[in-house]
């Protein structure tokens, strides 16, 4: 049989890798109800890129060089080719293409999650993503602020989350 020293051993090692997985548990729940929307514009921002390619390019040669997804040209005259994400002067060789995306940081949590709403697991993935929050926070409940595990449980919980933020960051 085991003993006491054993139990309590293996009580605090649980409750430790408990708070640790808290913090990523964190920025799992947030970043997946928050990310499930971003097909929308939701907190995308608009920025333009400029290239400088060869000079009266046609469509087609254009359209190769960019390498845009879902390229359409919408107009084209003797100085400028317009498509859809942007323009391209003729004389100049300059394409100014305009997108829409993420912060960085939000630009790789959205890499971590596939449901859109357009798929019926977004209910799934947003009562999943709550669910864990609560798990966060009422695991914060169990034991009372003025104990010394609360606050020591606070400063793991804190590493994991800033683990998990370096993970997310640097590995994908």
């Amino acid at each position: 049989m085991a003993s006491v020293k054993f139990h309590n051993s293996f009580r605090k090692y649980h409750r430790w890798l408990g708070y640790f997985l808290a913090g990523i548990m964190a920025v799992y729940s947030v970043s997946g109800v928050l990310l499930i929307f971003r097909k929308t514009d939701f907190l995308k921002y608009n920025y333009s890129t400029e290239k400088q390619l060869s000079a009266n390019l046609d469509s087609k040669s254009l359209e190769k060089t960019l390498g845009i997804r879902n390229f359409s040209v919408l107009e084209t005259t003797a100085e400028k080719v317009v498509f859809t994400q942007g323009y391209y002067e003729k004389s100049t060789g300059l394409a100014v293409i305009n997108k829409k995306d993420y912060p960085a940081t939000l630009a790789k949590m959205v890499k971590l999650h596939k449901a859109t709403t357009g798929s019926p697991l977004f209910i799934l993935n947003i009562s999943f993503g709550l669910g864990l929050l609560f798990f966060v926070i009422s695991s914060f409940l169990m034991f009372m602020p003025k104990n010394a595990i609360f606050r020591n449980g606070i400063k793991v919980a804190g590493i994991g989350f800033l683990f998990a933020l370096i993970v997310v960051l640097f590995g994908s």
